[in-house]
């Protein structure tokens, strides 16, 4: 008759074939251990009473030596605090349910290193995301692609040294970003250009990392609601005047980028490798040009445009004209203010010139902003009422040198140079002179006119080289003889200067 064993543990190991007690206790440790091996077995189920705080839609696990994220998180859950913990890496798996009302997600201070490129598939609606004081060290291509209502993204105080040009690519609704504190030595400029910036993006912090270069060039031209924004102290910078220039302008304009942290700009002056703050550029060390902030230029007949550059966005503009005078919608001034906030002057005229006021208002802050114009009396492609005084003095150059040729080439022949004429018009020669003693005129009543006057010739004062008389005579003989000859003449006869010299070898008058 068989017993019934008191053991039910032996029982149950002498059912099973070929076990012996040492593989029995195997098999029960394998099955203990199998579960933690599951995916998203690892963490630990919510418990709103011993590991978090759950306060209506708010779940703060903060400070509780978590390794990963709690799983069966309350689908009505907005804000999720895993801040200070030891979640070294965020898995496509830490929550396996859609989060639709979670908008602030922190994740600072884990030790972060790793981000699954889909970690974020189902919190789409997230606003706000800190994961800044981690150990991460780049940013993967379309990492953050589905946050397309992101706002506000901390990455500051990592190890970021390599940020994929596409990593912010999906996030058009983000407004700051915080990129401080890293070991970045490009600045991301395609974040805030026009094209290819984030529209929205009205933060951009790079500050403390190893940027030794910037794009002056791109970031001279953007608008300041975005300059105000933009923080690049605390780098490594290489000092210029046109580093100097672009921080002294943001500095007049009271940009809150150049403001608050005006001290903090510092840049390398090589070759001695000193630092020296850039607002101290135009003193000895580089000696600088101090900034002067251009006014506008515009030339007759054009149509312009001139810009209320605020330092916030989307506020409500209006224009004053020089003297104050209000710019009215619908009346027939020649400027009137564009949709986008833009005075536009067309056609530009001479009484335009001077100071513009543009006053910007909105809920929280109101901007003034003086644009100085400076119309030229002249039109854009030359045709204008007046010219410079550089045009002026070309012309008059030219004109004179003009005149002088003309007189040099194009004045006419003198009586000597032409014997054909001189002959026929009855003028004696300067040879015949000298040769002959009485005129040789053959006109009888000019003989008879010349008879009645005497010339007194001193032979001292017409003798020239080698004792042989100038034929020139003196200027002021010449000039009484032409008075006496063209009287006569009356426009028939040039005066030679021979006619007044009777004889060479006599002191003696003679009557002519």
């Amino acid at each position: 008759m068989l017993q019934p064993s008191t053991r039910t543990g032996d029982s149950l190991l002498e059912t099973l074939p070929h076990w012996s007690k040492p593989q029995t206790w195997v098999l029960f440790l394998a099955l203990c251990v199998t579960p933690l091996w599951l995916p998203g077995a690892a963490g630990s189920t919510l418990n709103c009473h011993k590991t978090c705080i759950c306060a209506s839609n708010i779940v703060s696990c903060s400070k509780m030596n978590l390794t990963s994220v709690p799983t069966g998180l309350p689908l009505y859950t907005a804000v999720l605090d895993l801040s200070y913990n030891e979640i070294a890496r965020l898995r496509a798996e830490w929550t396996q349910v859609k989060l639709p009302n979670l908008h602030n997600l922190l994740l600072s201070h884990n030790g972060l290193h790793f981000l699954s490129s889909e970690a974020f598939i189902y919190v789409k609606h997230l606003r706000y995301l800190d994961l800044s004081s981690n150990n991460l060290r780049q940013l993967d291509e379309f990492i953050f692609e589905p946050l397309v209502n992101l706002e506000v993204l901390l990455l500051y105080n990592n190890q970021i040294s390599q940020i994929d040009r596409s990593a912010f690519l999906g996030v058009v609704n983000l407004q700051k970003l915080y990129l401080s504190q890293n070991q970045i030595s490009r600045f991301p400029v395609e974040l805030v250009k026009e094209k290819t910036g984030l529209e929205k993006l009205s933060l951009l912090d790079v500050s403390s990392n190893k940027i030794k270069l910037l794009p002056i060039d791109e970031l001279e031209v953007l608008p300041a609601w975005i300059k105000n924004g933009l923080y690049f102290h605390n780098n490594p910078l290489l000092c210029s005047c046109d580093l100097y220039t672009l921080l002294a302008h943001w500095y007049i304009r009271k940009l809150n980028s150049a403001v608050d942290f005006k001290d903090n700009y510092t840049c390398v002056l090589s070759p001695q490798k000193k630092q020296e703050l850039v607002f101290d550029l135009s003193g000895d060390s580089m000696n600088c040009s101090t900034f002067v902030e251009a006014d506008e230029e515009a030339f007759l007949e054009q149509t312009l445009i001139l810009g209320c550059d605020t330092k916030h966005r989307n506020m409500y503009k209006t224009w004053t004209l020089p003297g104050n005078v209000p710019v009215v919608p619908g009346s027939n001034q020649t400027a009137k203010v564009l949709s986008d906030g833009k005075l536009q002057i067309s056609p530009v005229r001479s009484e335009d010139s001077g100071t513009y006021t543009c006053f910007a208002t909105s809920e929280a802050f109101n901007e003034t902003i003086y644009v100085v114009l400076k119309v030229y009396n002249f039109t854009m492609h030359g045709g204008g009422e007046t010219l410079n005084t550089a045009y002026t003095t070309l012309v008059g150059c030219l004109a004179s040198v003009v005149l002088v040729l003309m007189y040099l080439y194009l004045t006419p022949c003198r009586c000597f140079c032409c014997p054909n004429k001189s002959k026929n018009r009855g003028e004696d020669s300067i040879h015949s002179s000298m040769l002959s003693v009485t005129p040789t005129h053959g006109d009888p009543a000019l003989k008879a006119e010349l008879n009645r006057h005497v010339a007194f010739i001193d032979s001292k004062d017409l003798q020239g080289q080698n004792g042989k008389v100038n034929p020139n005579g003196e200027e002021d003989d010449d000039d009484d003889l032409d008075a006496e000859a063209g009287s006569l003449m009356k426009g028939k006869r040039k005066k030679s200067v021979a006619e007044s010299i009777s004889s060479v070898f006599s002191d003696t008058p003679m009557v002519v």
